[in-house]
C-alpha cells in the first residue's frame, strides 16, 4: 500500500534531500505544491491535513505553526526543526539512542528528527552515561567542526561568495538552541560547554567529546559503545590506534552512516570520543527518511546512501 508524503518547506537543503531519498520509491507518494501554492495557507493547510505524512523542514515558529494546522489524528508528523525536539509529548527520532527507542518512534504519531551535533554528541556521550562510566552530573564540553550547509540559504551564500573564510566559530553566547536537547537526551544534570564551528567544506561534520578521568577507562568505554551499537545498520565503533590526524575528507560527507571513534592516551584516563557524520545525512534528511521508514514499517535503511 502506497502511503502519501508531505515535505513542508521542500524547497530548503534538508527537503530536497528527503526527496532525493523518496525518488522512485513505491511505498511512498510525493504530495507536491507548486512555486504558487507552497505558500498559500489553504494549499498548505490541505496538503497537510491530505499526506499520511508530514515532515516539517520549516524555522522553529513556522513548525509549531504548520503543526497546529493538522486538523485530523491520521496524519503523522516527522520535525526536522528544534521546535520540539525536548517536548515530553513528542518522541525524539533518534533510534539508536536507548532500548525502546525503535519501538517508540514506530508508534509515534509526532516524532522529533535530532540535531545534527546532538546525534553526534548523544551517540558518544548517552550510552557511557547510561553505563555510569560518566556521572551524570559531570560538567562535559564539545567541540565540533560542520560543513556549511547545515546554515541554511544566507550562510551558504555567504560561504560560496567569500573564497576567504577559513573558519567560523558560533554560538559564542554559550546559549546555542541545541544545548538542551543534547543535556536532557544523554541524561545530564548540566547543560554542556558546546563549542561548534563552519569550515569551508559544503557537507560532513566532526563532533568531538574530551574527557578525563583518574583512571584507566578507555577499555570500559570502548567495550560500552561497541555493545550498545552492535548490529547497527548505521552507526560503527572503533578504537583508534596511532593515528596522528583525523581528517573530514569532502568525498566521505555524502552518507547517512555515522562513524564514532575512540582516542585515548597512554594511561586510557584521557579520551578524545569523535563521531564522523554528514550533518545533510544521518545529521538531518537521512535520518528523516530512517525515522519515516520506522514509522511505516519498512526496512529502516531503505532508500538511504550507504
Amino acid at each position: 500500500m502506497t502511503q502519501t508524503v508531505f515535505i513542508d518547506g521542500a524547497a530548503g537543503t534538508t527537503g530536497l534531500e528527503i526527496a532525493e531519498r523518496l525518488a522512485g520509491r513505491t511505498e511512498f507518494s510525493l504530495i507536491t505544491l507548486d512555486e504558487a501554492r507552497r505558500k498559500d495557507a489553504a494549499a498548505r493547510t490541505e496538503a497537510l491535513n491530505d499526506a499520511d505524512f508530514v515532515i516539517l523542514c520549516l524555522p522553529d515558529a513556522a513548525a509549531v505553526e504548520a503543526t497546529a494546522m493538522i486538523a485530523n489524528e491520521r496524519t503523522r508528523v516527522i520535525d526536522a526543526s528544534t521546535a520540539h525536539r525536548v517536548a515530553p509529548d513528542w518522541a525524539y527520532g533518534f533510534p539508536e539512542l536507548k532500548a525502546g527507542q525503535r519501538a517508540a518512534i514506530a508508534a509515534a504519531k509526532r516524532v522529533s528528527n535530532p540535531g545534527c551535533y546532538p546525534t553526534g554528541f548523544l551517540a558518544l556521550v548517552a550510552p557511557l552515561v547510561a553505563a555510569g562510566i560518566v556521572a551524570r552530573d559531570a560538567r562535559l564540553s564539545v567541540n565540533a567542526v560542520s560543513g556549511y550547509s547545515g546554515g541554511g540559504k544566507e550562510l551558504i551564500a555567504r560561504f560560496e561568495a567569500d573564497a576567504d573564510i577559513g573558519f567560523r566559530s558560533y554560538g559564542l553566547t554559550l546559549a546555542h538552541k541545541h544545548v538542551p536537547e543534547m543535556r536532557d537526551h544523554a541524561g545530564l544534570s548540566h547543560p554542556p560547554l558546546f563549542a561548534p564551528a563552519v569550515v569551508p567544506v559544503f557537507r560532513g561534520m566532526l563532533v568531538e567529546v574530551p574527557l578525563a578521568f583518574d583512571h584507566a577507562v578507555a577499555d570500559a568505554a570502548f567495550d560500552t559503545l561497541a555493545a550498545h551499537f552492535d548490529g547497527s545498520p548505521l552507526i560503527t565503533v572503533r578504537r583508534a590506534g596511532d593515528e596522528s590526524e583525523l581528517l573530514l575528507r569532502k568525498s566521505d560527507a555524502a552518507t547517512d552512516r555515522m562513524e564514532l571513534m575512540l582516542y585515548a592516551d597512554p594511561s586510557a584516563s584521557q579520551l578524545r570520543l569523535v563521531a564522523r557524520l554528514d550533518n545533510l545525512g544521518k545529521g538531518a534528511s537521512g535520518a528523516c527518511v530512517q525515522n519515516l521508514n520506522i514509522m511505516a514499517g519498512l526496512d529502516e535503511t531503505a532508500g538511504l546512501r550507504l
